[in-house]
């Protein structure tokens, strides 16, 4: 089965439409009563028409899995990844982070999140937790520099010093040159896009996931 016939089944589910109803719109938009006679241009004519009614695609990420849906499903998210960077979480699954976001806020999915106290409430309680066991500082001054209000520099600049041991180490020229090599550019002092703090977190996550597994071996 074809990726857009598949969109089309979940479309017809979506939007409740019966056996009867679903071929008679078919074939109003192509002349055709089923997905599988209609070109692939005529199918995404279908699912873009289903789309003005209401139609939302399942969204999946390159390796095929599924992306949770929700206006603030993609905060929470990077939230529990950095998280998971910064060796607190475990399982970086998105089934662990609807685990933890049905114990917060009592909804079972972020599809279903449809107000911004719910969200905050699920919010702050990763951001506390992140804070308190890794050292993460989320205030902001009148006096911090623009490219240190970045979520993504406060997260690196844990990690640097969960790696190094010092807090002095995550101001240090050896930060910015790490970052340098990952990024690939010159970036020290400057204000990083969120995309581009995105591969160094990854890769502090990396290294700080490598160290637990060595200490925990050689315990």
């Amino acid at each position: 089965m074809t990726s857009s016939i598949a969109a089309l089944h979940v479309a017809k589910k979506q939007l409740g439409l019966d056996d009867d109803t679903y071929r008679a719109k078919l074939h109003i938009i192509t002349g055709k009563t089923s997905a599988k006679d209609m070109t692939e241009d005529e199918r995404q004519i279908v699912i873009s028409a289903f789309r003005r009614e209401g139609f939302r695609p399942v969204e999946r990420r390159p390796d095929g899995r599924q992306k949770l849906t929700g206006k603030f499903a993609s905060k929470l998210q990077a939230l529990w990844i950095a998280a998971y960077n910064l060796g607190i979480v475990e399982n970086r699954d998105d089934a662990a982070l609807l685990a933890f976001v049905r114990r917060q806020s009592g909804i079972d999915h972020t599809r279903f999140m449809k107000y911004a106290e719910d969200a905050t409430k699920v919010i702050e309680a990763i951001k506390a937790w992140i804070a308190r066991e890794a050292g993460v500082d989320w205030s902001v001054g009148k006096l911090t520099p623009a490219f240190a209000r970045a979520d993504g520099y406060k997260i690196a600049r844990a990690q640097w010093v969960l790696l190094v041991g010092s807090e002095q180490g995550a101001i240090s020229q050896a930060f910015w040159q790490a970052v340098v090599g990952i990024v690939g550019t010159h970036v020290a002092g400057r204000e990083l896009s969120a995309a581009e703090w995105i591969p160094v977190m990854n890769e502090f996550g990396r290294r700080i996931r490598e160290r637990k597994v060595a200490i925990g071996a050689d315990g």
